[in-house]
């Protein structure tokens, strides 16, 4: 029997995690993606509740426990460096360090996923889909590199801005909510000797955080800003981009003047807005999409990670139970995550809700609260099945 042939586009987490769950039931996987090369840089990242019982599947779950940030803890300043708040018994980006949750740099986990299956999936790199046509027989592809070819079935990976989602589903304007607060990521060197530490600004509608990474090598800067309506930038010009968070930022205080010098240069430098993407439905005929393409939490959820490791996981499986049949598993993953991932999507807007209350000293432990709080009411939620 021929199996069945998928093209997944996107080569971040969910990408990568799904080709492997296919290509361990037998399906012949292809990936494309528009990077040259897998892209460097970008925040870190949680493996949560389920997700981390999806890893331990894998069997990469210790070699993502090895490459963990590490942190010993957090502190916040005002805009003059003066400190509010500081704890030793977690974090806000990676929450209590009493929890088994795993916190990753993104392109430690991407190589991570990579690796599981690299030998199994075909990978198209520096290309992209151009467009999609469907009938009985399959998809057909035309890529804006390689010949077209005809897949069984079609997998938009491809995040917030999902290339595959405006071409089966529509433009991106119909599914995105925006969440009134954007955020840069980048990499500087360790100039304020930050041992395996994190420090949070908040500075009214602009702030951010600098923590260490790779040993306390170099540090990630996370810059945002609230904006009541949305901004109008090309998310692929990325100096445009650089100018856009220096105004915002450069007046906020404390070490940010400073960090952003280093923006400049920086090469994994990424930027966007915080927002969720919501559809009634997460497939069209043989296309179907997966973690943040179909159903982004943002940051603000801290669980885009995990739902997309969880969303791979259950769409690879709900296939190989209905043996290739898109019009019986695709209906299937939806109603197995659609309380998973409205819970989660909602946890984006109650953090959002609880952050914009608080103020003063009293905020970051505010904050630290609703990690250690709500991520364990809603991450420990859903039971996995076995495939």
């Amino acid at each position: 029997m021929q199996s069945t042939t998928v093209l997944i586009s996107g080569a971040s987490i969910g990408g990568p995690a799904l080709a492997y769950w296919l290509a361990e039931y037998g399906f012949e996987v292809t990936v494309v993606e528009r990077a040259p090369a897998f892209r460097p840089g970008g925040q870190a990242v949680d493996v949560r509740g389920p997700a981390l019982e999806v890893a331990e599947r894998m069997g990469v779950l210790d070699e993502l426990r090895g490459l963990a940030t590490d942190m010993r803890g957090m502190s916040m300043v005002d805009a003059t460096g003066k400190e509010l708040y500081r704890s030793t018994e977690g974090t806000i980006s990676g929450g209590d360090f009493a929890t088994p949750d795993v916190e990753i740099l993104r392109d430690d986990l991407c190589q991570v996923l990579f690796r599981a299956a690299a030998d199994r999936v075909e990978y198209l790199f520096d290309d992209s889909i151009a467009a999609l046509a469907q009938d009985a027989q399959g998809v057909h592809v035309t890529f804006e590199n390689a010949a077209p070819r005809t897949f069984d079935l079609v997998v938009g990976a491809d995040g917030l801005h999902s290339n595959t989602r405006r071409l089966a589903f529509g433009p991106e304007s119909e599914y995105i909510t925006h969440l009134d607060t954007y955020l840069s990521v980048f990499t500087a060197p360790n100039y304020l000797e930050l041992d395996r530490w994190q420090v949070w600004l908040q500075g009214g509608t602009a702030g951010g955080a600098i923590m260490t990474a790779r040993g306390n090598a170099e540090l990630r800067v996370f810059a945002g800003f609230e904006a009541p309506e949305p901004v109008d930038y090309d998310y692929r010009d990325t100096e445009a981009q650089k100018k856009l968070v220096h105004d915002r930022l450069i007046d906020v205080g404390w070490e940010f003047p400073r960090a952003l010098q280093y923006m400049w240069d920086a090469p994994d430098f990424h930027f966007d807005s915080m927002s969720q993407i919501h559809l009634d439905e997460w497939w069209r005929g043989r296309v179907v999409l997966v973690g943040d393409a179909g159903y982004c939490g943002s940051p603000m959820s801290g669980q885009g990670t995990s739902m997309a490791l969880v969303g791979a996981y259950v769409l690879a499986g709900e296939l190989k139970a209905a043996h290739g049949d898109h019009r019986i598993a695709y209906p299937a993953y939806q109603e197995a995550l659609r309380g998973y991932v409205a819970e989660n999507q909602q946890l984006a807007l109650t953090n959002k809700a609880r952050i914009a209350a608080e103020t003063g000293a009293a905020q970051g432990e505010a904050i630290a609260d609703i990690e250690v709080q709500d991520f364990g009411q809603v991450v420990n939620g859903l039971v996995l099945k076995d495939y």
